[in-house]
């Protein structure tokens, strides 16, 4: 297994440094110029000129390559263009938001999802099957700024159950983790009905069930256990992409995470905030890949002895 892991991490190198090269790359050759947006409209060439020089930004694009790479291996992400802050100390402050919002939604989506998923597989064709399936692909179709809007409208302005926006405390949090969370549940739950009827047809599941043992434990010691490999990858991914930074939910309800964060630097033009950002999104895909590996080792012993061979 720890060879399993140092493997995996080596592998994530190349893709990091080509992260970082790509969105380099990008916002050198992308429309717009920092420093006349830190300036704004009233500037001169030789203010101009001057803060160009001290930014580093007059340097040739190799050379700024370097120092950026040089910057990030000694664990420097810079400084803000905008508010001179350094931009570690600000993703430190950014990313428990961030954690606390996917935390929240995932608590939301993985119970609740495969919990109906598990439950429309055992009432497949009935009613309550036939109404679960089309609030999952409602769920699945609907956009999150929509679903957002939605709460904010119904529940924290017309019932005024829960504040609209902002943050302060937990009951801040429900609302956008119920936005974010809608779409990951909806389709686990879709998943999970998939697979679990798959499994239901199952000898062993016969097996299990001419033995006597009783319905839970047939459905989640037995059945669940054989599904928990496709819906590892679909909650890994959508856990990856809320810490990464839920750019639409953050924005919308004004959760002062790293999606928003990174959102106002694109706006700006803040070079090396984006760049911090970015690299902070990779950073957490590549260890996320690493967790999924893992759960699928412990899952299924014979992915185990694959992922240890290959």
């Amino acid at each position: 297994m720890i060879t399993l892991i140092i493997r995996r991490i080596l592998q994530g190198i190349p893709v990091i440094l080509g992260v970082m090269t790509i969105s380099f790359l990008l916002m050198n050759v992308a429309p717009g110029d920092p420093v006349r947006a830190m300036v704004g409209d009233y500037y001169d060439d030789i203010t101009v000129e001057s803060l160009r020089e001290e930014l580093g930004l007059n340097e040739s694009l190799g050379v700024q390559y370097i120092n950026f790479i040089s910057n990030v291996c000694s664990g420097d992400l810079g400084k803000s263009f905008m508010t001179q802050r350094l931009v570690l100390d600000d993703l430190k402050q950014k990313v428990p938001f961030t954690l606390q919002l996917a935390l929240g939604a995932m608590l939301i989506a993985v119970p609740f999802g495969i919990l109906l998923g598990v439950f429309a597989a055992i009432n497949r064709g009935k009613l309550i099957d036939r109404i679960l399936i089309v609030v999952s692909l409602a769920g699945v179709s609907a956009p999150v700024f929509w679903i957002a809007l939605l709460l904010i409208l119904i529940v924290g302005i017309h019932l005024q159950w829960l504040p609209p926006t902002g943050f302060g405390g937990i009951k801040f949090l429900i609302l956008p983790a119920i936005a974010l969370g809608t779409r990951s549940m909806t389709m686990l739950a879709r998943t999970s009905r998939a697979y679990m009827l798959d499994v239901l047809q199952e000898d062993y599941i016969r097996t299990a069930i001419a033995k006597g043992l009783s319905q839970r434990i047939v459905l989640f010691k037995h059945g669940l256990r054989n599904v928990l490999i496709p819906l590892i990858t679909i909650i890994a991914a959508d856990f990856g992409s809320y810490l990464s930074g839920a750019v639409l939910t953050e924005s919308i309800f004004g959760w002062p995470g790293v999606g928003r964060f990174a959102l106002n630097a694109i706006m700006k033009r803040d070079f090396p905030v984006i760049q911090g950002s970015v690299l902070f999104m990779a950073l957490i895909f590549v260890v996320i890949n690493i967790i999924v590996d893992i759960c699928y080792a412990w899952s299924d012993p014979r992915v185990r002895e694959t992922l240890i061979h290959e």
